[in-house]
């Protein structure tokens, strides 16, 4: 997997402070993306171990709430099996804290094809640019859905994320 950034204390991609990977990868290519720079799955730089003790070290901070995965789309072919993999570390080595994961895919597709187990939060639905809306918090068109994962599991359909 390839990926172009780690952002640290970030505040835009999910509830609080968090550490943000920006995977490489991404077939959508949403007109008016924000991050079209991320399409290439061969863009960016290897996914290694550096990277990922990185991610671990900022995820350490007390005052950092979880990690979101975006992109590009975290849920590329080439990133699924290490996005996931990354997940479920921070999950077993920090489960207080939460993992959002935004991908243009629709939830209905996901979970037909992912074990979402160890998400808490994903955000589906491609951007479009047409139902563009700058006050929507976490998303980027009204298309778009911030799903509690574990709710949605348990109750076997989509479950809005209410914020804490």
């Amino acid at each position: 997997m390839n990926y172009h950034n780690i952002t640290k204390d970030d505040m835009l991609n999910g509830e609080g402070l968090r550490v943000v990977l920006w995977t490489a990868g991404c077939t959508h290519c949403c007109e008016g993306c924000q991050n079209p720079e991320t399409w290439d799955v061969a863009g960016g730089i290897e996914f290694d171990e550096a990277a990922e003790k990185e991610l671990f070290e900022d995820l350490n901070n007390d005052y950092v709430a979880g990690i979101t995965f975006s992109g590009g789309d975290p849920l590329h072919p080439f990133n699924r099996e290490t996005v996931l993999r990354l997940a479920n570390k921070v999950k077993q080595q920090y489960p207080n804290k939460t993992v959002w994961l935004y991908t243009g895919y629709l939830w209905e597709e996901v979970i037909k094809s992912v074990d979402v187990k160890d998400i808490d939060v994903l955000v589906d639905g491609e951007f479009v640019k047409e139902l563009n809306d700058n006050n929507l918090h976490w998303i980027g068109s009204s298309n778009q859905r911030i799903i509690d994962v574990q709710k949605s599991l348990q109750e076997q359909k989509v479950v809005l994320y209410e914020s804490k």
